[in-house]
């Protein structure tokens, strides 16, 4: 019968952990499971083969205790296999046990499980939801990386709670360990939902809200500050200018929704387009200021507004998220020249918009509750029993303003 054996081997740097690994033995053959379990030489028994707390600080004792436990969990996961093959009367070698044992781990593995929701969804075209999870996977795995892998069974309160703390470590705020409980939380629903799992609740005791937060909003004076500044020496500061103020122009436009505005959107002087985020139609009374705007750039190559996507026969979704990046570090350095006292990006001409409208009394109901109502059914009702003109005289006001 097949044995295991738990070993761990020394880093060659004595300041650096060591790693721990598993033995199959059967029929004299040696094969060999490596594991991302790291440790101290001083945190293991070789003899006991099992971690040892003798000599450990305070600080290491969790780690070191939920690591005996998942070390525990493997061999169990071995000796099952390994009884099953005795069982099943075949013959086997190690390498059987130690492919199964493999294929097991990746099949349960809540990390692997992501992985294939993430193709799943860029098979069916939801590349946005896609890059949020990928963005929540990529903290997960760092999350479990001295942890090895994390089974979907493995998912409970305490593991929730531990990486909750582990974010909260790394400087985030509230919203945003929110967001990434919010969208790992999907994710496991998703893995309950086909049966893969038992519903557990494991996101019960951490914090899945959303706080309100301080608004990214500048006055109108700032405003017209960062219309006016004399940019001629850097025309990569201009042209993020000129998309922070036609973001500002058009309501607080989201910067994906101008870089997938086409030409074909402006007609008999109205821009239509619908809003990635909502799929909601909107219309805006196109303005002077706006098109001073267009016609600074050159886009008679491609079939967009402005120049976000410059190549229509590449990644445009990769083109517009570099240009996001690029527009929003020079706005950092436009704020930075004015001595603005938040960080300038795109978003705060949203919030602009917004707040000046509330300043001069503007109805809420005509200048969106998209900017400040917690529920988003809320603002779409508002919205959609709009009338147009009120929002394009509304909008003409604060043009006007600045």
């Amino acid at each position: 019968m097949a044995t295991i054996k738990v070993k761990f081997r020394p880093s060659s740097i004595s300041t650096k952990e060591g790693v721990v690994f598993y033995q199959v033995i059967h029929s004299r053959i040696v094969r060999q499971i490596t594991t991302n379990y790291r440790l101290f030489p001083s945190e293991w028994n070789s003899q006991m083969q099992i971690v040892s707390f003798s000599s450990c600080i305070s600080e290491r004792y969790n780690y070191l205790s939920i690591l005996q436990k998942y070390i525990e969990k493997d061999i169990s996961r071995l000796q099952n296999i390994i009884f099953h093959f005795e069982r099943s009367g075949r013959n086997y070698t190690a390498d059987h046990i130690v492919k199964a044992y493999q294929s097991e781990k990746q099949n349960g593995s809540f990390l692997h499980f992501i992985e294939e929701t993430i193709q799943e969804l860029r098979q069916i075209g939801r590349e946005r939801t896609a890059e949020t999870y990928t963005t929540v996977l990529n903290s997960f795995a760092r999350f479990c990386h001295k942890k090895g892998n994390v089974f979907l069974d493995d998912v409970n309160t305490n593991l929730m709670i531990e990486y909750e703390s582990y974010l909260k470590s790394t400087g985030l705020t509230q919203n945003t360990t929110s967001f990434y409980m919010r969208n790992l939380r999907a994710i496991y629903n998703r893995a309950v939902d086909c049966e893969l799992t038992i519903q557990r609740y494991p996101f019960k005791y951490v914090y899945t809200g959303i706080d309100k937060t301080v608004k990214r909003a500048v006055s109108e004076k700032i405003v017209r500050k960062i219309r006016d500044l004399d940019l001629r020496f850097s025309p990569s500061l201009d042209y993020a200018r000129d998309m922070f103020m036609f973001s500002f122009y058009t309501r607080g436009m989201s910067f994906i929704d101008m870089a997938y505005l086409t030409k074909k959107d402006l007609q008999g002087g109205i821009l239509s387009y619908r809003r990635h985020k909502t799929n909601q139609q909107l219309f805006i009374k196109w303005e002077k200021p706006m098109q001073a705007i267009i016609d600074k750039y050159d886009t008679s190559s491609t079939p967009y507004l402005l120049p976000i996507i410059k190549n229509p026969h590449t990644n445009t979704r990769r083109q517009y998220k570099t240009a996001t990046h690029f527009v929003n570090d020079k706005l950092k350095k436009i704020g930075q020249l004015l001595d603005i006292p938040v960080v300038l990006t795109t978003y705060v001409a949203r919030h602009a918009w917004a707040s000046i409208a509330r300043s001069k009394n503007i109805s809420l109901s005509v200048i969106s509750e998209a900017m400040g109502h917690d529920s988003e059914n809320t603002t779409r009702i508002y919205l959609a029993s709009l009338d147009t003109s009120l929002v394009d005289k509304a909008n003409r006001l604060i043009i006007n303003l600045v």
